[in-house]
């Protein structure tokens, strides 16, 4: 991958999740995205929750549970399973990107279970300008959750994360950046009659990545990690003894302050600059980025940052509601072996505009699982278009039945 290339993706990644600088004045009012870094940590690892329109949070506990809701593995059936799973990233935008991560659970008695994963984030081969030394970017992260029924209906669950971030450039201003976090996650479900079926109904909540910052030059600057809360509730509807419907929905919300904007900065600090002309003066960029580190944006705390981040947005309450994305999935089984899915996932366009629909199917036997998912976008210019996501699952309880038959 050349400089050019790199920069085009750094641009991808990160779009959505950095303030804007352009120059027109409509832009520097309406696109305000929330800034953090490592971003691979927002991105849905697992196919099954792909084809859903990244929906997760309440949905019937799999092996890919840790990523969105670790507090479901005490519902899972099985004793145990392990996943695979793989996503040839930004493929629109460039090759050689992917997503790898490896998930597993094991539960422990009827009422608790320990889970873990290990996710990787490669950003490909990297030429340095002209010449031909190569650098390999990559993020990673590795976590590990313990969960426990608290009742028949309802379990909680607590998980470690540490995470390790390397931009592939090593000297005294630029290092590798590492961070440790936790997550905190609740899950209910139960049951109601509508007409004479019974249905599962089921919430999930999830406060995730809640931890330290992370920092790229020895500690001088200090970025914030997505934070994020989760809420989601699902609804599985029984047709008959085979099929079955399951309708979901997740809210989600960054927990990351929103960062002062730039014409914020020009009307507090250069009143004689025209805000309200059609051009915005940008020779004040480096003033402005020492601005907010005088004004505390990058020395607010994790903890206080949470807090700030439901009241801060500069355009009031209406501006925090848009920093919600909503995520609806529908996911029809049959005899729990196939399945089809479908979904859609939406972002306000001042904060991203990643709006996408997916699709998915899966097949699933005793020993194994197959999953795959498929994003088609429905915003001009989104490097998420056409990205696809692949699972294998491995079931324990089916392994192990398979080899006592061979032992008979």
């Amino acid at each position: 991958m050349n400089n050019k290339k790199f920069i085009s993706l750094a641009l991808g990644c990160t779009v959505f999740a950095l303030g804007a600088n352009a120059q027109n004045k409509k832009n520097w009012n309406q696109l305000n995205p929330v800034h953090y870094a490592v971003t691979s940590l927002a991105l849905a690892p697992d196919a099954r929750a792909a084809g859903l329109g990244d929906v997760g949070a309440a949905t019937d506990p799999d092996v890919n549970s840790q990523y969105w809701n670790p507090a479901k593995y005490p519902f899972c059936i099985s004793r145990g399973g392990v996943s695979l799973n793989y996503t040839p990233w930004l493929r629109s935008i460039v090759e050689g990107i992917d997503l790898a991560n490896v998930t597993g659970y094991m539960r422990l008695g009827d009422y608790d279970a320990l889970s873990g994963s290990l996710r990787y984030f490669s950003l490909g081969d990297v030429y340095v300008g002209n010449t031909e030394d190569i650098i390999r970017p990559y993020e990673m992260a590795l976590d590990v959750a313990y969960s426990r029924m608290l009742s028949e209906t309802f379990s909680a669950a607590v998980a470690l994360r540490f995470i390790h971030s390397d931009l592939g450039t090593h000297d005294d201003e630029r290092t590798p950046g590492s961070a440790f976090a936790a997550d905190i996650a609740l899950y209910h479900n139960g049951y109601i009659n509508i007409g004479q079926r019974e249905c599962q109904l089921s919430w999930g909540l999830n406060a995730s990545n809640i931890g330290s910052k992370i920092s790229y030059d020895n500690g001088s600057t200090n970025e914030f990690i997505p934070t994020n809360l989760r809420l989601g509730m699902a609804l599985l509807v029984p047709i008959d003894e085979y099929n079955s419907i399951t309708l979901a929905a997740d809210a989600n919300k960054l927990m990351v302050p929103t960062m002062p904007t730039y014409i914020q900065y020009l009307e507090q600090e250069h009143p004689e600059v025209d805000v309200n002309g059609d051009v915005i003066d940008t020779q004040y960029q480096s003033d402005y980025n020492s601005w907010l580190q005088e004004e505390g944006y990058n020395n607010v705390s994790p903890i206080t940052g949470m807090f700030k981040s439901f009241s801060d947005a500069p355009g009031g309450f209406k501006e925090e509601l848009q920093e919600v994305q909503w995520s609806v999935g529908a996911e029809y089984s049959y005899n729990n072996q196939f399945f089809i899915r479908g979904g859609y996932h939406h972002e306000h366009p001042n904060k991203g505009n990643r709006k996408y629909f997916t699709v998915g199917a899966g097949f699933k036997m005793n020993v194994f699982s197959i999953d795959a998912g498929y994003v088609i976008s429905t915003a001009q210019s989104n490097p998420l278009d056409q990205t696809v996501r692949f699972s294998l699952a491995f079931d324990l309880d089916g392994i192990q039945d398979i080899l006592g038959k061979r032992r008979r």
